[in-house]
């Protein structure tokens, strides 16, 4: 077949036709460039540069120091240290450290109070009082434990010191002020990376939005445009045909933009891949078909561009909610548990979890695959409708 026979095949196939069709509408509006390209991309960029750190570092600590010992010194010294926190202020009392952090320029405070270290020479046992502003809990359990840490540890130095005065070895004086030791596996996520942990739900729920209202929009501007009739001529009048023609151009597009995050994830990130990334792959196509015919039916239902754009914009954002990501799904009341199940989104989730994190046999991961597929059907049920839409004058010309 010469290059003539394929371009008059190409013209002639419906499939093709309606593909080439939309190609054409795509390069003529910049709406379609920034929904399919440019709109992820540059969510993709704000994202990573939010979560660019990976966990909070340096978090604001004032010291109120009314011991002014080697050992407070010693302790503001320790406490600036951490990972977690960074003494940006000595100030002389509490009232004020209040007033700093009511208007949210310190996130704790650290008191130390008098003859702290004389009571700890004595054997007598010394308070360190801390408060920190837990408004976000995030930052405030991120303080809680660095702080707590840091103590911990200069208590235990001291309680080793003590013994060792005492006549004790430093192996018995380790044991004695630590006598139950902790031998921590943490799986999964080791580095408490907050970056592995969001991005790797946040950077495919771009993909899930951005998807989703290109949809709404391509198939709304026919309804609105009146151009149904067109649409539906150069399928040969099936629904089916002017379908697959006008979304497998956006399909393709959200495919790059997938293949633009999995390099982010797991590449650029050093997200762990412990399972068969293929079946990530899959179900990230998978997703996106199913997103694409929930456009569909949003737009079939409405049969207005507006409502279905505004329907759409929550559906898609309520998915990372209801995922179970960031509250348990097991946690969460009856109703909101049965709503998980409503977005393709959830499976997706616990697809990836299982492959990429834990690295899970193939079969588990399928068992979640299967599910995507059922959104789809879904509008394919009332594709009909659609059509009785595009040609009917009744509904052209809605916002």
């Amino acid at each position: 077949m010469n290059q003539k026979e394929q371009t008059g095949y190409f013209r002639r196939n419906p499939f093709f036709r309606v593909f080439l069709r939309e190609v054409d509408r795509m390069s003529s509006s910049f709406v379609y460039l920034f929904t399919t390209l440019l709109g992820p991309l540059i969510a993709f960029i704000l994202l990573l540069a939010i979560f660019n750190e990976g966990v909070p570092r340096n978090l604001s600590v004032a010291l109120v120091d009314q011991d002014h010992s080697s050992l407070s010194r010693k302790m503001a010294m320790w406490i600036d240290a951490t990972p977690e926190a960074e003494v940006v202020m000595r100030l002389p009392n509490l009232e004020e450290a209040y007033d700093q952090m009511k208007n949210g320029h310190i996130d704790a405070v650290v008191l130390i109070p008098k003859e702290t270290e004389k009571n700890i020479l004595k054997g007598v046992q010394q308070e360190i009082p801390v408060f920190i502003n837990n408004a976000n809990i995030l930052k405030g359990g991120y303080l809680q434990k660095g702080i707590y840490k840091t103590l911990a540890t200069l208590s235990g130095g001291i309680k080793v010191q003590v013994a060792m005065k005492h006549g004790l070895s430093e192996r018995q004086a380790l044991a004695k002020a630590q006598p139950v030791k902790l031998h921590q596996h943490v799986l999964f996520n080791p580095f408490g990376n907050y970056a592995h942990f969001l991005l790797s739900a946040l950077l495919p729920l771009m993909v899930v939005v951005f998807t989703l209202l290109s949809t709404v929009y391509a198939v709304g501007t026919e309804v609105r445009e009146g151009t149904g009739p067109e649409w539906l001529e150069h399928s040969e009048g099936s629904i089916i045909v002017a379908i697959a023609g006008k979304l497998t151009p956006y399909t393709l597009l959200f495919l790059v933009v997938s293949t633009v995050m999995n390099v982010v994830l797991f590449v650029q990130m050093g997200t762990p891949l412990r399972g068969e990334f293929m079946l990530i792959a899959l179900g990230e196509l998978i997703l996106i078909m199913a997103y694409q015919m929930l456009g569909v039916l949003l737009v079939t239902v409405t049969s207005n561009l507006r409502l279905a754009l505004s329907l759409g914009s929550a559906y898609s954002m309520m998915a990372l909610t209801f995922s179970g990501l960031t509250f348990p799904q097991f946690a969460m009341p009856a109703m909101a548990k049965a709503f998980t199940w409503l977005f393709p989104f959830t499976y997706w989730v616990k697809l990836f979890i299982s492959q990429a994190i834990r690295g899970e046999a193939v079969v588990y991961g399928i068992r979640f695959l299967a599910i995507l597929p059922l959104f789809a059907l879904l509008s394919v049920a009332i594709l009909p409708r659609l059509k009785r839409i595009l040609q009917n004058e009744n509904y052209w010309g809605k916002v």
